[in-house]
């Protein structure tokens, strides 16, 4: 019995060694089958892998492309930037670090907190930037004290330099870092998550940003498991970005800053055959380096509470009445509806009823009977009230429109303003009201509901000096080697289709304000011969003068509070004869227009005829 026992005993327990033999077997055929799947049939996959967790792309920031002016002057440039930065690793300290970097430059409180606050966040090999954009001098004593400096590092890049600081601010803006709001509107780049890369934010480096930004670079670099490079295996630069060439003059634009001074103002000057923007001011300015490097919080809160508004670009964004400037409009108007002549005359008594209400002329005691070209020189008021009346709103606004008043004009900015230009169907939609004659009469002498920037001014002025070519005005030039002389204008495409009559006798009244025996800039005219201008002034009220102040004695210009006194105005162009370049200058608050606006606008227009920037281009280009 105990030997079948054993027997059986001894036959179950081989039964069951074979079953886990051949369960051990199996086993160790798949692990097999799976270490040979990986090591022979993946091998080439599992490489490539590993070598990418081991070799990493980079990218690098391309060089910004450079905008020059009209000549080839740098007016946006880029320049080495002399910068520290704080490897955590390498230091045991970083606060007596710090304290000791502190002794050769100062570091601000703020930079600081920062850094303190990055060493918490970030790798202890990752360097953290301290300090940008020292000078020569504090980046040469760190140098020196380099041993004595434990975790701090040297570094040289690029940064965005603007060598006239305000003179061109509003025309090339600035760049700045990428911002969450950048992220999400602007087109997907890689670039834009490079720390510190920055972007155009204002100006013709936003309006360009994507040229001028260039092509990424790429660095290709060993890395061990924990991030840190090893070595740089290869590196591939990319592509600078554009360069931009404007149709601005340094020179001229250099004089019209200075000639502006401490005023609130704008001009700007074109060449009246090619629409080329010569020169574009808005004062008080600001500097756009500022923005590069980072705005202090004093510094900013300054520009944004200066009552002359340093950051808004006027001429462009700025929106007056045009006053008298407009008159030349409203003149053509009638002229063309053929509901004048320019023998028409009227009678100036110093106003003119409407009903119970008196429209005043600007002179008092009247101008006595005017045609048109006298009432042009003189600027008398009643004279535009009569035939804009005649004429009507709409007749007025269609003439506007072709001058490019109470439009984009489509600069290559942005942040530009339409204006208003004023009709009957606007006046009943926006405001739910009739349009009155009343209305018409201010929209007769510019004021009222219509409003024109300085750019808009000026195009009308080119646009009357050319004899009627609806040119356009533009800040980039379409190529290099286009000389302005040699532009050949397309004449069906741009003729406004003015009668020559018609602007010959606003022309001519134009001469006459400056050189006219009563014309109302006669103490602004330019003496050299050959060169002499046509313009008209303008005079922009900025608040109603009531019935009992103008009984009383309407008080001077100079003594009422700056914020009361009414904008001054005045366009013109030059020479008469041969006419070239045109101007508008507006002064906030400026008061008299023929004693403040037309003397800047004579001089602009005198330097302009000295340097003479369009034929000297087109000498130097051939």
């Amino acid at each position: 019995m105990s030997t079948a026992r054993e027997k059986e005993k001894a036959r179950l327990f081989t039964r069951r060694s074979l079953i886990m033999a051949g369960g051990q077997a199996a086993l160790m055929s798949v692990l097999a089958g799976r270490l040979y799947y990986l090591q022979v049939l993946q091998s080439d996959e599992y490489t490539m892998m590993a070598n990418e967790n081991r070799m990493n792309i980079r990218l690098l920031a391309p060089l910004r492309g450079r905008i020059l002016d009209r000549g080839g002057v740098e007016i946006a440039s880029n320049r080495q930037n002399y910068r520290v930065v704080l490897i955590r690793e390498q230091t045991k300290d970083v606060s007596r670090t710090l304290d000791r970097l502190s002794d050769l430059v100062p570091v601000s409180d703020s930079d600081r907190a920062r850094v303190l606050k990055e060493t918490k966040r970030k790798r202890g090999f990752v360097p953290i930037p301290v300090m940008e954009n020292l000078t020569w001098e504090e980046f040469s004593r760190i140098n020196v004290h380099s041993p004595e400096l434990p975790g701090i590092q040297l570094d040289v890049g690029e940064t965005r330099h603007y060598p006239y600081r305000n003179l061109f601010a509003h025309i090339v803006g600035y760049v700045g870092s990428v911002s969450e709001k950048d992220l999400r509107n602007l087109e997907p780049d890689p670039l834009l998550e490079l720390p510190g890369f920055r972007i155009g934010k204002n100006g013709i480096e936003k309006y360009y940003d994507l040229s001028l930004r260039g092509t990424a670079g790429t660095s290709r670099v060993e890395a061990n498991a924990y991030g840190r490079v090893i070595r740089e295996l290869n590196r591939q630069e990319g592509s600078a970005g554009d360069d931009l060439e404007l149709t601005i003059d340094v020179n001229l634009q250099n004089y019209a800053v200075e000639r502006m001074g401490e005023e609130s103002a704008a001009a700007v000057i074109l060449d009246i055959h090619t629409g080329d923007v010569l020169s574009m001011v808005s004062v008080p300015s600001f500097d756009p380096n500022s923005f590069t490097t980072g705005i202090g919080i004093k510094e900013w809160r300054g520009l944004q509470s200066n009552p002359k508004h340093p950051l808004s670009n006027k001429a462009i964004a700025g929106q007056y009445p045009p006053g008298s400037t407009f008159k030349m409009v409203v003149a053509l108007a009638a002229l063309e509806a053929g509901v004048i002549t320019p023998e028409h005359r009227v009678y100036c008594v110093g106003h003119t009823k409407l009903g119970r209400h008196k429209f005043h002329c600007w002179k008092r005691g009247g101008h006595g009977k005017l045609h048109l070209r006298e009432a042009i020189e003189q600027s008398c008021d009643v004279y535009f009230y009569d035939i804009a009346k005649k004429v009507g709103v709409d007749k007025i606004a269609e003439m506007a429109n072709r001058f490019g008043l109470g439009e984009k004009l489509d600069l290559d900015l942005f942040g530009e303003k339409s204006g208003l230009i004023p009709t009957k169907s606007w006046k009943q939609a926006v405001r739910g009201e009739r349009w009155q004659v009343g209305d018409s009469f201010n929209v007769g002498i510019g004021q009222g509901y219509v409003l024109t920037t300085p750019l808009q001014l000026a195009v009308m002025t080119a646009r009357l000096a050319n004899g009627g070519k609806a040119v356009s005005p533009r800040l980039v030039k379409e190529s290099k080697e286009s000389a302005p002389d040699d532009v050949q204008l397309d004449e069906k495409s741009l003729d406004m289709g003015l009668s020559k009559a018609a602007l010959q006798s606003v022309l001519g009244g134009m001469f006459d304000v400056v050189n006219g025996v009563k014309g109302t800039a006669r103490g602004a005219k330019i003496k050299t011969e050959g060169w002499e201008m046509a313009g008209k002034s303008g005079t922009a009220q900025v608040r109603r003068i009531s019935k009992k102040e103008r009984l009383s004695g309407v008080l001077k210009s100079s003594e009422r509070p700056w914020k009361d006194r009414d904008h001054a105005l005045f366009v013109a162009y030059a020479p008469f004869n041969n006419p070239r370049y045109a101007v508008a200058v507006i002064v906030e608050h400026g008061g008299s227009a023929s004693k403040v606006a037309a003397p800047i606008a004579r001089d602009l227009l005198e330097e302009a005829l000295r340097i003479d920037p369009v034929r000297k281009k087109a000498r130097d280009d051939a």
